[in-house]
């Protein structure tokens, strides 16, 4: 069986594209410098591997021009190194590892909250989990009910022995408690005295 064009190391023909040989030698010329641009991210086997698929998914794109090959072709092994991360997370069962793509793709967005954002979500936590806990018990205990285990008014009203319309009141009286708390705490934090 003869190896794909990416696979053999044959520099000589000239990076020209379209159909057949000139996707090959366009593949064959390209295969080294994308596996030595992976290389600085993984071990060798790794980026070779990496590379194979992206040539494998740039198949699909072979009628193109050499030139929108060469952009295409390391957005489809920065997307084949991502999904790698993924399946590699999603086996140990650890979640996604990060993947450095280096300083040259600091502009691809991350899914990843920033450090800032997750340190304003745990505060945000913190304060609102204050606020239910101040909230009265028999309010409490209703809204975390309704909201937390997805008891409809209802259940919770046949569980306390009281009126649906109750239920109603308890959980209005929560959201309002917690929606004056929340905006005193942003009042706070903008400089803003609530009136």
């Amino acid at each position: 069986m003869v190896a794909p064009a990416w696979e053999r190391d044959d520099p000589d023909t000239p990076p020209e594209c379209g159909q057949g040989d000139d996707f090959e030698a366009f593949v064959r010329e390209q295969r080294s410098v994308l596996v030595g641009y992976l290389c600085r991210r993984l071990p060798e086997e790794d980026a070779k591997d990496v590379a194979q698929e992206a040539m494998v998914r740039l198949l699909r794109y072979r009628g193109l021009p050499a030139e929108q090959l060469r952009r295409l072709v390391y957005r489809i092994a920065a997307n084949a190194l991502l999904d790698r991360g993924r399946r590699a997370g999603t086996s140990t069962g650890t979640g996604p590892q990060p993947i450095s793509l280096s300083a040259d793709h600091d502009w691809l967005p991350s899914p990843e909250p920033s450090h800032e954002q997750r340190v304003d979500t745990q505060q945000q936590l913190i304060h609102v989990r204050r606020l239910i806990l101040e909230l009265p018990d028999r309010c409490r205990e209703v809204y975390l009910l309704n909201r937390i285990e997805g008891m409809s008014y209802p259940q919770i009203a046949e569980r306390f022995g009281i009126s649906v319309k109750a239920v109603e009141k308890h959980v209005s009286r929560a959201l309002k408690g917690l929606r004056e708390g929340l905006a005193q705490i942003e009042g706070d934090a903008s400089g803003e005295e609530m009136p």
